[in-house]
């Protein structure tokens, strides 16, 4: 018995373990509290898919050695971009969630591109330039935003020029996935397409890495040196890797979208990246180190903190003002210690 207990504490690591068994508690305390678990629940099974192909953004970029993207809102601007034209073309259903996507993708190529053309020249600080370009383009794009011909009326301001700050899905692709073979137990509703959606993702990342040009991009992260000794060109995989991210995040947020409901233009992606890497560090990677494993826990952990806690907080503290403090606590409290965290425990299947 010790010995198994040992083997899932070696593989799951600690610090998860114990957020788990916190998650678990919280549960508990729900049911004398009469609180609704099964709708929470729920909620966390969505807010783990919505968020999912964020978090796995992160990987590409960590396996090539260019560390954490704090960048991802280049990817989310290519995203926000494609997701506003296809509402521009008024086109609805399964249809136009994938034509929002197929737009995003050429402006993230693009975008990619650059971007990894500015991380080859800034070697060692990659994290603080990522970090820096993310909030100027998106400053940048706060303008842009005023600036861009769309004619549909409901994107645009009823008075002046430019995009609304907030634009609603419900005419549209408004929790298409999450609908798509949806199972309903009771109050616990599974968003089953948006998690095969997810789980999708994460196969074909997976498979990507297995392969001989997935391999060389690993062994280029992981050293450099030798990478450029065995003939691999350390440039490119690195770019390889910033593409893959960007394309990512342009999905991701889409994916996002439409279980949010809403496109939020302008600062919103500001600070997106924050859970994202939160989310991929707290299941167990480091800068240098991370699995499709990583991803999942990390993601369903993070989600989960921030989905059962903040209730059991408000219902315990009936104080309005003190429930959100109690909201920006736990959810920036979980980011700042996922940053102060360089691993930790096993990062699960050393393959996935």
């Amino acid at each position: 018995m010790n010995d198994k207990i040992k083997s899932i504490i070696d593989y799951l690591g600690l610090t998860r373990l114990v957020i788990l068994l916190f998650l678990v508690l919280l549960c508990i305390i729900m049911i004398p509290l009469k609180m609704p678990l099964a709708m929470l629940l729920s909620q966390t099974l969505t807010r783990f898919g919505m968020n999912g192909i964020l978090v796995l953004a992160m990987v590409p970029g960590i396996v090539s050695g260019t560390g954490l993207n704090f960048a991802l809102p280049l990817g989310i601007i290519c995203g926000l971009l494609g997701g506003v034209i296809s509402l521009e073309l008024n086109a609805t259903g399964f249809y136009g969630l994938l034509l929002a996507m197929g737009i995003s993708i050429p402006f993230s190529l693009i975008v990619g591109y650059g971007y990894g053309l500015l991380i080859n020249r800034v070697k060692g600080s990659e994290m603080m330039v990522s970090t820096y370009s993310g909030f100027s383009v998106v400053s940048l794009m706060c303008i842009a935003w005023l600036l861009l011909p769309f004619k549909n009326t409901e994107l645009i301001w009823p008075i002046g020029n430019g995009l609304r700050t907030t634009i609603t899905l419900t005419k549209y692709y408004d929790k298409i996935l999450d609908n798509f073979l949806a199972i309903k137990i009771g109050e616990l509703v599974i968003p089953t397409g948006l998690l095969l959606f997810f789980i999708l993702f994460c196969l074909i990342l997976w498979r990507f890495l297995r392969s001989r040009l997935g391999i060389s991009m690993k062994v280029e992260g992981s050293n450099p040196a030798f990478a450029k000794a065995s003939g691999i060109n350390v440039d490119r995989m690195r770019m390889l890797g910033i593409i893959i991210s960007t394309v990512l995040g342009a999905i991701g947020i889409i994916v996002f979208a439409q279980s949010y409901g809403f496109y939020q233009l302008y600062n919103a992606p500001l600070m997106m990246a924050f859970p994202a890497v939160a989310g991929v560090l707290i299941g167990g990677a480091t800068p240098r180190k991370v699995t499709i494993f990583n991803v999942i826990i990390g993601t369903f952990l993070f989600q989960g903190l921030l989905t059962l806690a903040l209730p059991v907080a408000n219902n315990i503290l009936k104080n309005g003002n003190l429930g959100e403090i109690t909201r920006t606590i736990v959810s920036n409290g979980v980011i700042l210690y996922a940053l102060t965290k360089i691993g930790g425990g096993n990062n699960g299947e050393k393959e996935f």
